[in-house]
């Protein structure tokens, strides 16, 4: 996810509403059951009825008598953004048809969504903002729709019997103008123009300005691109190109596969006058930077380091979970870089700067390949493991390459925690709008450091290794950290953790007792 530009010494803005019945979450004993428990596919617990529950039969010549057909819910209901993300239905797939024209002038899109209903459907929703809308079908047949507000609500012509497969069309014209704004480390996202075409920057809850979407971050989905672009342009998406065709007219199709299954946030299609450097990483990795004309020398420097940023990440947290990598260099003044799924985008000012800093960003979106995106976290309030993670290996790495020590940052980070606290909400406790501030950043790779220091760096490579592992290509959120730590440790760390996660005050530092917190400024 996008890395707040925030030295350790810098203060968030913003106040806090403490949500003390959250702490509950992890108090109690942990159990290997309590994992078991949380592995379902609803993130918020099933909100289905107990007769609607049950595994979906494979397609429609599967579908089973049941309950009268309801609407699907409106959202995924998360406590920070309950209408993200939508019920009654899993995504099999989207297929994305986009014929590009010009920087911030509309185009022609078709999304096609590929689904199978987990309850019997009347009418259904998916996130979708802004945009021209056309027509909607499924399964062929033309269907009624409304916007209510980022929602669109699909009423097919025919029930759809729980356990059905079924595919919806959304034709539309895309607005490659819309963005929208956050006080928080995200700053500006949606669609990002560049000067010849765009990057995505839909991260936390944009998709929906791109695409018809099932938007949260425990829901993934495979997604095939098929991009139009005018000769001379190039089209890049996650994934593998499958196919480049140069039709008569001159335009040209570019045609990706993501190859895994990919939260909505983490989507990118950009447009530009590319070059494509290709290079390999350990074992045989293929790495495809995606730069932009004119900017391939002069950030060859920084980029040529992946290789040894891979080596060193997978000599912590094991290989690299997905079948390719790159960077691609944002032409853009935005100073903010994103994890988007095997190809990252990171700023041109970063990659034209000084090193450290530069490495900083790349080290710190790399490894969220492993954790936040490989393994995908259950709700908002969890994205302290996804940036807590990214930012004490991009700390830990720029430690031994130049960089600030280590344990400096964390003490200067330990000092300022209990106003993070205050302002920005204890590190599993955000509210919406301080989602992305410092204390999910610095704040939370806080407490990884405080975990190694209570367990020692052994055990606490092990915890670590065994979470990208167990929860490879899977969701997890922090209950299911506390109980693999305790597991790994053999010790019951939910005392411990609860009170860096979710006390009001910050806990002492095991093994820095001099450590001293400032006192918090109204």
């Amino acid at each position: 996810m996008k890395r707040l530009f925030a030295r350790p010494h810098e203060e968030p803005a913003g106040k806090w509403r403490r949500r003390g019945a959250l702490a509950l979450a992890l108090t109690g004993a942990v159990g290997i059951t309590a994992v078991a428990a949380l592995a379902g596919a609803f993130p918020f617990g099933d909100p289905r009825s107990a007769a609607q529950r049950g595994a979906p039969a494979a397609g429609p010549s599967g579908a089973t008598p049941g309950p009268a057909p309801a609407p699907g819910a409106p959202g995924a209901g998360d406590p920070l953004m309950p209408l993200d993300g939508n019920g009654g239905y899993t995504v099999r797939r989207y297929t994305l048809a986009f014929d590009w024209r010009a920087p911030r002038t509309p185009f022609a899109a078709r999304t096609t969504v590929s689904a199978t209903a987990t309850q019997a459907l009347s009418r259904f929703d998916l996130d979708f903002a802004g945009n021209t809308l056309h027509a909607v079908t499924v399964d062929g047949a033309p269907a009624r729709s409304e916007r209510e507000g980022d929602e669109l609500v699909v009423t097919p012509a025919k029930p759809i019997p729980k356990g059905a497969a079924f595919t919806v069309q959304v034709a539309y014209t895309a607005d490659p103008t819309q963005q929208r704004e956050r006080g928080d480390a995200i700053q500006t996202y949606g669609w990002v123009p560049t000067p010849d075409g765009t990057v995505v920057c839909a991260q936390p809850n944009g998709a929906k300005m791109i695409f018809p979407v099932n938007d949260h971050p425990s829901l993934r989905a495979p997604v095939t691109f098929r991009i139009t672009t005018p000769p001379g342009l190039s089209a890049v998406a996650n994934g593998r190109l499958v196919e480049r065709v140069r039709r008569p007219d001159g335009r040209v199709r570019w045609t990706y596969d993501s190859e895994h299954p990919v939260a909505a946030q983490l989507i990118q299609l950009a447009i530009g006058k590319f070059s494509f450097v290709d290079s390999t990483g350990p074992r045989g990795l293929p790495v495809r930077d995606v730069v932009p004309e004119g900017l391939v020398t002069d950030t060859e420097d920084h980029r040529a380091l992946t290789s040894d940023h891979l080596t060193w990440l997978e000599g912590r947290l094991g290989p690299y979970p997905f079948r390719r990598y790159g960077v691609l260099v944002g032409d853009t003044d935005l100073p903010v870089a994103l994890e988007t799924q095997s190809l990252s985008v990171v700023p041109k000012g970063e990659l034209l700067g000084d090193r450290v800093d530069a490495e900083r960003d790349l080290v710190h979106e790399l490894a969220h390949q492993w954790t936040g995106n490989s393994v995908a976290i259950r709700r908002w309030s969890d994205l302290w493991l996804s940036e807590g993670h990214a930012r004490f290996y991009e700390r830990l790495y720029s430690d031994a390459h130049g960089g600030v020590d280590i344990e400096d940052a964390m003490r200067s980070a330990y000092a300022q925690h209990d106003q993070w606290r205050h302002d920005d909400g204890a590190p599993a406790e955000p509210t919406e709008p301080t989602l992305f501030k410092v204390m999910r950043y610095d704040g939370s790779a806080l407490v990884l450091y405080a975990l190694r220091e209570k367990v020692g760096e052994e055990t606490f490579d092990q915890i670590e290794r065994a979470w990208v592992t167990k929860y490879r290509g899977r969701v997890a959120g922090t209950r299911d950290f506390v109980a693999l730590a305790s597991e790994t440790a053999g010790e019951d760390l939910t005392p411990f953790l609860t009170s860096w996660l979710y006390g009001e005050r910050t806990p002492p530092m095991p093994g820095h007792p001099d450590w001293e917190v400032d006192p918090v400024q109204d």
